[in-house]
């Protein structure tokens, strides 16, 4: 524990890291807040057509989102998506009181936040190198993980409990607050958070900044980008069936119904808080490759305890799937700081990123139908194919010296 407190005494990256918190938690308390507005007010039809704008404009705002990051302030474009998202849900709150919201209103509002949702979520990983010395790397991106579970632990938590106290209108409202927060966290910040100094691509003009070529180059070339690209979305196809497989278990197979599935997602919710915390507590690895596929290949591995559909495995499973799934998402980060050229980094963690979101709702897709026609127990192999398999191919550099051993190649350096 005392790395963590080492880091988070450096002041910029601890305003960052609370700001960010705290932005997460309000995300969270919000989420509950509208789904229980469309559930209300509109039924389950609102419900569906609320998530699918709350989660599906993330591929085209990381598309757009990559325009910008390279080219703009960081902390310009964090202050003015915190604003503008505030404004947007806080005007639901104020439409509510006045008797003039309509469901239409609400998926809009869905759809902003679905928008830029991937903003802060490609721009913070991106200036966390700017903020802490190289030494510490790995602890502040186990911070950044952390921050992220306990948000998802915390924020609908808070939001259920907010409902009935307050409305939820207020709670909208302060899920408003924790934006505007936010900004103004990043602005006491004294890092400026300025776009890239010296571009790669493009000559150095605005246009090459925006670019996605050179970055679709870059993972296509360098083998143990384009190798973490593929694992982690495929591993995230698994977990989008994983989501879907919780609510089906508890309700066809598990005992305790709602209960149950509550302990499923807080169990693995817990099992990911605990395996970023030990991530920031390890070393970095001398041979990197070697530990991401084997960590994958045990979160993939402890997905086969769901087959036989019992409470007890099915819990082991969840936990022997969450906490190394967290310590390789540490691991494969401090990989990818080591090898992205500093001019790229924005629009390369906002691509993987998006990549990644986007692949959650692909393993919905693929779940609903195999368990709707009674395949239960090949949703799970395949599930587990999907998240454990890639990471034989991450094995396949382990005698590669260069690949494997810790850099001591400048920043961004990255071997063909």
């Amino acid at each position: 524990m005392k790395t963590y407190l080492t880091v988070l005494r450096i002041a910029d990256y601890r305003t960052l890291w609370v700001g960010a918190l705290v932005s997460l938690i309000g995300d969270g308390a919000s989420w509950i807040a509208m789904s229980w507005l469309a559930v209300t007010t509109g039924g389950a039809g609102s419900l569906t057509i609320l998530g699918l704008c709350y989660s599906g404009p993330i591929v085209v705002g990381g598309l757009l989102a990559g325009k910008i990051v390279d080219r703009f302030s960081r902390r310009m474009l964090l202050v003015a998506d915190s604003v503008v998202r505030g404004a947007v849900m806080l005007s639901v709150p104020l439409l509510a009181l006045g008797g003039l919201l309509a469901m239409w209103y609400l998926y809009a509002v869905a759809a902003v936040y679905g928008l830029l949702k991937i903003l802060p979520i490609g721009i913070i990983p991106t200036v966390i190198p700017d903020l802490v010395p190289k030494r510490h790397l790995s602890t502040a991106i186990a911070l950044e993980s952390i921050a992220t579970n306990a948000a998802g632990l915390l924020g609908p938590a808070i939001g259920g409990a907010l409902i009935p106290l307050i409305g939820v209108n207020w709670v909208l409202a302060v899920d408003a607050v924790s934006y505007f927060a936010f900004a103004l966290a990043v602005v006491a910040m004294k890092a400026r958070l300025d776009k890239p100094a010296h571009p790669v691509d493009g000559g150095g003009s605005g246009a090459g900044r925006g670019a996605w070529a050179p970055v679709v180059t870059f993972l296509r070339t360098d083998r143990v980008m384009l190798v973490i690209t593929i694992a982690f979305t495929t591993f995230n196809i698994a977990m989008g069936m994983l989501i879907v497989a919780q609510p089906w278990l508890a309700h066809e197979r598990l005992p305790g119904g709602a209960t149950m599935l509550g302990i499923l997602v807080g169990v693995l919710a817990c099992a990911e808080m605990a395996g970023s915390i030990l991530a920031g507590l390890i070393p970095p690895a001398v041979r990197p490759m070697l530990r991401i596929g084997v960590l994958q290949l045990i979160a993939g591995t402890g997905l086969l305890f769901l087959l036989g559909a019992h409470p007890a495995l099915v819990l082991v499973g969840q936990v022997v799937c969450g906490i190394p799934a967290s310590v390789l998402v540490v691991s494969s980060q401090a990989v990818r700081y080591e090898r992205t050229p500093e001019a790229l980094r924005g629009r390369t963690m906002t691509l993987m990123r998006t990549l990644m979101l986007s692949a959650l709702p692909v393993g919905s897709v693929i779940a609903g139908p195999l368990l709707d026609s009674g395949q239960y127990t090949a949703m799970v192999l395949v599930m587990a194919v999907l998240a454990g398999g890639p990471g034989l191919l991450s094995l396949l550099f382990v005698r590669n010296a260069v690949v494997n051993a810790r850099s001591t190649e400048p920043m961004g350096t990255a071997s063909r």
